[in-house]
């Protein structure tokens, strides 16, 4: 079974090729994807440095990357979900490589996520999930929001 570790700046290449993918196979434009590669490169670089963006790398016995997965804290008014702080956890970027998926990584990879929020003391974790992940998530106790989106139109 692959070892968790944690991510590093060295693993910039890796998460941004995990994110991707992983909108290439949920089916994303291409011209999408190719359009947020360097910004999301531009975005992430600063957070990985800082830690701001953390998370963790399943590594196989030969070293080779197996999955990964990203985590933030992000600011946020005190809600009725959580209601005593603004103190929320985003989880992201979840990808297992195809030749190491159906083994259980993703869900060890959720957990720890899971037990770094209550290590952090963070009263919500909120993420987005694919139609794929969806059953796995709620699984494990999580719940849909009624959150809603809209890019915002340029002038």
């Amino acid at each position: 079974m692959p070892s968790l570790r944690a991510i590093t700046p060295d693993d910039f290449e890796t998460i941004r090729r995990h994110r991707l993918a992983m909108f290439r196979e949920g089916g994303r434009p291409a011209v999408a994807i190719a359009a947020m590669a360097e910004p999301f490169g531009l975005w992430l670089r600063p957070r990985l440095d800082d830690g701001r963006y953390f998370g963790w790398i399943a590594q196989g016995d030969g070293g080779e990357v197996a999955a990964g997965i990203g985590m933030m804290e992000i600011d946020w008014p005190p809600h009725w979900l959580h209601p005593t702080t603004g103190r929320r956890g985003y989880v992201l970027n979840l990808y297992v490589e195809p030749q190491y998926r159906r083994r259980g990584l993703a869900r060890r990879m959720v957990a720890a996520a899971m037990d770094e929020g209550r290590a952090r003391g963070l009263e919500y974790m909120i993420l987005h999930p694919s139609e794929q992940g969806r059953p796995l998530y709620e699984s494990l106790g999580w719940s849909p929001t009624g959150e809603l989106g809209i890019a915002v139109p340029k002038a």
